[in-house]
Order: structure tokens, then C-alpha cells, then sequence
């Protein structure tokens, strides 16, 4: 299994598309089928990145099609126009 999480900072002044954002990555959720598992939140600490987006997955293959899959392509780019930064892991367990 792999175990893939990510970690964003967003840009100040973009809270709706925020909510959109996240709102649509948890919508993932039993709509790619590679992707087992998969929980989104919100930072509650004030000094840490802002959401960060938990998943799961059978194979470093399930994990590319996922990525590659054109209903993630269209959230991931909705948050490529908000983030300040982002910082990922991929790792097996």
C-alpha cells in the first residue's frame, strides 16, 4: 500500500476558492476507483500549512493514474491558482 500526503499554504484572499478546492478533492472520494482511502482537513494550529489531503493507495501505478486522471487534473488546478507552497510524501505501508 502507499500512502500519499500533501500540504498546502494558500494565498491570502482566496477562502471561496478554497472551499471549492477541498470540496472537490474530497469529492474524489469513490469516483477514482485507485483511490482506497482519502481524508481532507483544515489546520487547526496557526503557524502550520492550511489543509493537507491524506490518501491511500494499492501501487505507485494506482497513485499515477489517479494524478493523471482528468477529474483530479481539474482540482489540481484549481489549487495550483491559490497555493503559496506545497509539500508532499509518498511513502509504502
Amino acid at each position: 500500500m502507499i500512502r500519499h500526503i500533501v500540504m498546502w499554504k494558500f494565498r491570502p484572499g482566496t477562502e471561496a476558492e478554497q472551499e471549492r478546492f477541498l470540496a472537490g478533492l474530497q469529492g474524489l472520494q469513490g469516483v477514482i476507483p485507485q483511490l482506497r482511502r482519502s481524508e481532507v482537513a483544515r489546520s487547526v494550529g496557526a503557524d502550520n500549512y492550511d489543509a493537507v489531503l491524506v490518501s491511500e493507495f494499492d501501487t505507485l501505478a494506482d497513485l499515477e493514474i489517479y494524478k493523471n486522471d482528468p477529474r483530479h487534473k481539474a482540482v489540481s488546478a484549481l489549487c495550483k491558482s491559490i497555493r503559496e507552497d506545497r509539500v508532499a510524501v509518498d511513502y509504502e505501508f
